[in-house]
């Protein structure tokens, strides 16, 4: 058995490169069903990584249903690729196509989220989005900490939605978009942009703590638009009429209406 394995750029999304290769070596027939991948270790020297980065990506792969593994003996090729696992391979990823249709699927989901929290959160999920906030706050824009914190804070959006299923969904797109802009390298990074980004999160926020579905679509859509932006894609369908001005004023507008 020849294998193509290579040293992997460093960065921190080295277990998601790790898997990506496997992943296509099992792809292209040079791992077949039944053959046992090479030990930890070997791993770990192939690709010039720490064996914890290694087991990081063999579970990632055993989750996908691409390899099973057992205690003392190893990791093997699954023997029939599980086709209720949805994958997304990351080399597929760096094309800008796919990327960004990743990125239109993340949008229409998150949209209703948004709306379903507003209709549904508690304190309790008003707290978890505040503290996720104020992290991302405190962390360098564009940063590894940014971008996790960023995750987080969409998680609490979605765990506010009180379905038990969308959390997995969503978080399943959104690791791929972040890992994607990781891999990539083009976050912009600036002040502006930083505080942009916090109030674009805020008025989310806002939104849904007025409990106005609407707003709260709003809000999302036009976070996601300025998202897509600064990484260099387009939404096809970018809301042209609204206005970080007008949004603002139907959040506070909601906010006075619910206090009287």
């Amino acid at each position: 058995m020849t294998l193509k394995l290579d040293k992997v750029n460093r960065g921190p999304h080295l277990s998601t490169l790790v898997a990506s290769s496997i992943s296509r070596e099992i792809a292209q027939g040079r791992l077949s069903p039944g053959d046992q991948l090479p030990t930890e270790q070997a791993l770990a020297q192939t690709f010039g990584v720490s064996r914890n980065v290694v087991r990081e990506a063999i579970a990632r792969l055993r989750s996908e249903g691409r390899i099973w593994s057992q205690q003392g003996r190893g990791a093997f090729v699954a023997d029939v690729p599980n086709s209720t696992v949805l994958t997304i391979d990351h080399d597929s990823l760096q094309q800008a196509d796919a990327f960004g249709n990743l990125f239109e699927i993340r949008g229409i989901l998150e949209v209703q989220v948004a709306a379903l929290a507003a209709k549904r959160r508690t304190e309790a999920d008003l707290a978890a989005m505040r503290e996720a906030l104020a992290t991302m706050a405190a962390a360098p824009y564009g940063s590894v900490t940014w971008l996790k914190t960023d995750l987080e804070f969409h998680k609490t959006v979605a765990a506010a939605t009180q379905n038990t299923y969308m959390v997995p969904f969503l978080m399943f797109a959104s690791e791929r978009v972040r890992d994607s802009i990781l891999a990539s390298g083009n976050q912009q990074r600036s002040d502006d942009l930083a505080s942009i980004t916090l109030g674009e999160h805020q008025q989310i926020l806002d939104a849904i703590e007025a409990g106005d579905p609407e707003a709260a679509q709003r809000a999302m859509h036009l976070h996601l638009a300025g998202a897509a932006q600064r990484v260099g894609l387009s939404l096809a369908d970018d809301p042209a009429d609204i206005k970080p001005g007008s949004l603002s004023a139907a959040i506070q507008e909601t906010s006075k209406d619910t206090q009287k």
